[in-house]
């Protein structure tokens, strides 16, 4: 008996230490630390710091459904309307360098015009840092009058480029070295130019103003434009004028043209465009090397307006008074609804 008690205890001792040890093997391990992301207010709103690390992102964009009316808009020979969706986003890093904010651009964008018909575009991507900037961005010739009249730049104002920009406080000033690939070429060649943009603006009180001009280096021609706007009763008066030596990727639409608008400030939600413009030696010869001879006109209206915060309304109608080679004027317009986020 002795014996046999003594088996028993010894199994009954062993069968504790082990039920002591599989209950330590299945404890859960202690959750390390989590970093949460912090707002970085250093730039401005909506910034946050990369987990990490001490670079602050913004990420913002806006989704846009716009419907446009004109004559074959959709396809020559088809429908005189046209709707489309575009999705835009994007992507800003900064972080403080020895030289001032370090800053990288990305801006993304798919349009889609039906449901097996898109395309992606990359709409910018530049590095900037001490007022210097190289990459994918739009020129100082992108710069308008606020409403949707005006035609003061020709082709594609989004350009690989190289620049210097020096501010001071409402004063800026600057020098681009841009490639003009999508720009105007002489017949038989390819459109593989480059060109420099000088640019100087700023603000006065009500009143702001903007100087440019640019030399097309493969054309050998080149265009200048001023500009500007000043606070006026309920709205603010626009005036621009271009000057083009001849035909060149920065501005071939005529020889000259002037453009006046004015923006009312109807209510704090909603604002009223009209604006016109007039263009001298417009379009081109026969030849396709120089500007026609030919005068036209275009103005028009744009209605904005804020639905909420972030939501916004926009309406125009424009028309222009057509060339001798064209009997009819044309007249065209678009709706817009977009989200801004």
């Amino acid at each position: 008996m002795n014996i046999k008690s003594l088996l028993l205890g010894s199994a009954a001792a062993l069968a504790v230490v082990s039920g002591a040890q599989a209950a330590d093997a299945i404890v859960a391990a202690e959750p390390e630390p989590v970093e949460y992301v912090r707002v970085c207010d250093a730039y401005g709103t909506g910034y946050f710091y990369i987990p990490g690390t001490e670079t602050c992102l913004k990420i913002e964009g806006y989704i846009r459904f716009q419907v446009d009316v004109g004559p074959d808009e959709a396809a020559p020979g088809t429908s005189d309307w046209d709707a489309f969706t575009r999705g835009q986003v994007q992507f800003t890093a900064k972080s403080d360098t020895e030289y001032g904010p370090l800053t990288g651009v990305i801006v993304y964008q798919l349009n889609g015009d039906n449901g097996s018909s898109f395309d992606s575009v990359l709409d910018s991507a530049y590095i900037d840092v001490a007022g210097f900037r190289a990459g994918l961005f739009y020129s100082w010739w992108d710069d308008g009058l606020s409403g949707e009249t005006d035609v003061l730049a020709s082709h594609s104002t989004l350009h690989n480029s190289v620049r210097y920009q020096y501010e001071s406080g409402d004063f800026y000033a600057g020098i681009s070295f841009d490639e003009l690939e999508d720009g105007a070429y002489k017949p038989g060649e390819e459109p593989n130019n480059w060109g420099v943009a000088l640019g100087l603006g700023g603000k006065a009180g009500a009143f702001s103003y903007q100087v440019i001009g640019g030399y097309d280096t493969d054309n050998e021609e080149g265009a200048i434009r001023a500009m500007g706007t000043v606070a006026i009763g309920p709205g603010t008066l626009g005036l621009a004028a271009v000057w083009a030596s001849g035909v060149n990727s920065y501005y071939d639409d005529s020889e000259w043209t002037i453009a006046a608008e004015y923006a009312i400030q109807a209510t704090d939600k909603l604002k009223i465009t009209p604006g016109v413009q007039y263009f001298d030696n417009y379009g081109l010869n026969a030849a396709g090397d120089d500007f026609g001879s030919d005068e036209n006109w275009k103005a028009g209206v744009t209605v904005d307006y804020q639905i909420v915060e972030n939501f916004y309304a926009k309406a125009s109608v424009q028309w222009q008074e057509r060339t001798i080679a064209v009997d009819d004027d044309a007249v065209t317009g678009y709706f817009r609804l977009q989200r801004a986020f």
